[in-house]
């Protein structure tokens, strides 16, 4: 489905968007991401979602490993991102599916991700969805 980032709506958090399922970025995601007010944020959301660490059956986004994400006027995206461990065996792997994922979101142009190991990741990270998953609470 092709779909103009220009002619898609956005109320109050909610991405009218096919690809984001309905999903409330702001309240179902995890807690303390920073997310743009940009159409194709939703998308983006949906394409991180894709990615999962090969050692934890949860998606990165909701396991909280995404701290900021970014889309200049160009289309271009920035993420921050950490990962559970700094001597996580695929530190190289993640980033690089993360960047593809994204980069595969009609009108993107492209994709930098950047690792911070600041603050460090711990479970409180997690959406409530990743939580349930995992066992937690």
């Amino acid at each position: 489905m092709t779909l103009d980032p220009m002619q898609r709506p956005m109320w109050d958090g909610f991405d009218d968007d096919p690809q984001s399922h309905g999903r409330d970025l702001e309240g179902d995601g995890p807690p303390g991401v920073s997310l743009p007010d940009h159409p194709l944020t939703g998308a983006i959301v949906e394409a991180l979602r894709d990615v999962y660490d090969p050692e934890i059956p949860v998606n990165i986004y909701d396991l909280g490993l995404i701290y900021t994400l970014t889309v200049d006027g160009e289309n271009a995206v920035s993420i921050e991102m950490t990962l559970t461990a700094p001597a996580c065996p695929v530190a190289d792997l993640i980033p690089a599916q993360v960047s593809e994922s994204v980069e595969s979101v009609e009108a993107v142009k492209s994709c930098a991700v950047e690792l911070v190991w600041d603050p460090p990741w711990d479970p409180s990270k997690m959406s409530d969805e990743a939580r349930l998953a995992l066992g937690f609470d």
